[in-house]
């Protein structure tokens, strides 16, 4: 059993728990994630971490609420233990000295770009971050990540903060920025929404600059052994929870992984209306 040590709501659908695991927090890193199960019997669901603490021997989670998973682990609170946790799972991040290294993420990316940006620094690498959001309320986390970013930039899809439009608008302004200077991005990370990511991705491609993209299929045993997560890299079928969830992003089948993603919607709804209908309506 793990005990949730804290917890804190950072936007209606958005809250964050921090789980005492000191075995995981001794050896976590950016670009792993966990595996919790809530109770016995119910679903192994991949969740990225967002920081962790060795002294404290904690890790912390940002979690939307989105099915009936994410609402039922919204109604523990702190003191309360979650069943199994599972991790490090999945492969940590390359990080090396590369130089300038350009940070794209939107929505939930963000939290999940922390780390990233941590070990990227702690390397000697110049970060900037280009974050995104369809309102300011959804930028959760930008301030703890602006900690590791010597420069960060802001959009959102209705001008509440930032530039009004996309992290694709901000990548390009900062590509054409840093040419006029005679410098480059040496290396760009993304992670958040796939559209996005493709997008990116078709960005970097054509300015020749290697891409990190996080991917976040379907994952639900963490070991590749039901094959729910695979993806299409190279042409060739790899899945995202043992050999990820990082990859070159120009390699990535984009248009596969978005047609994959929505798979499931069907049966996540038939889910989440039974465990409502089941709870009366309340998250309990």
């Amino acid at each position: 059993m793990y005990e949730i040590v804290k917890k804190e709501w950072l936007h209606e659908v958005i809250f964050l728990i921090e789980i005492k695991a000191p075995a995981i927090a001794k050896k976590i890193r950016a670009g792993n994630f966990l595996v919790l199960r809530m109770r016995e019997g119910a679903e192994r669901i991949p969740i990225t971490v967002a920081e962790y603490n060795r002294e404290k021997g904690t890790v912390t989670c940002i979690i939307q609420v989105i099915g009936q998973s994410t609402k039922l682990l919204a109604t523990l609170e702190e003191g309360d233990h979650i069943k199994d946790v599972v991790g490090p799972l999945g492969k940590a991040t390359e990080v090396e000295k590369y130089g300038t290294v350009g940070i794209v993420s939107g929505g939930l990316g963000i939290p999940l770009a922390n780390l990233v940006a941590k070990e990227l620094k702690e390397a000697g690498n110049k970060v900037i971050g280009m974050v995104g959001a369809r309102t300011e309320d959804l930028l959760v986390w930008e301030e703890e990540m602006s900690q590791y970013c010597e420069e960060m930039q802001y959009c959102t899809d209705d001008g509440s903060k930032g530039m009004k439009g996309f992290t694709t608008h901000l990548l390009e302004e900062k590509i054409a920025e840093l040419a006029k200077e005679k410098k480059k991005l040496d290396m760009v990370f993304t992670v958040g929404p796939t559209i996005m990511m493709k997008f990116v991705t078709q960005i970097t491609k054509k300015h020749g600059i290697p891409t990190i993209a996080s991917l976040n299929p379907i994952m639900v045993d963490g070991t590749g052994m039901c094959g729910a997560c695979r993806v299409t890299i190279d042409g060739k079928i790899q899945f995202a929870c043992v050999d990820g969830p990082e990859f070159d992003a120009h390699k990535v089948d984009f248009d596969e992984l978005i047609t994959r993603l929505a798979q499931y919607k069907n049966q996540e709804k038939v889910a989440l209306d039974k465990y409502e209908k089941e709870c009366g309506g309340k998250h309990k």
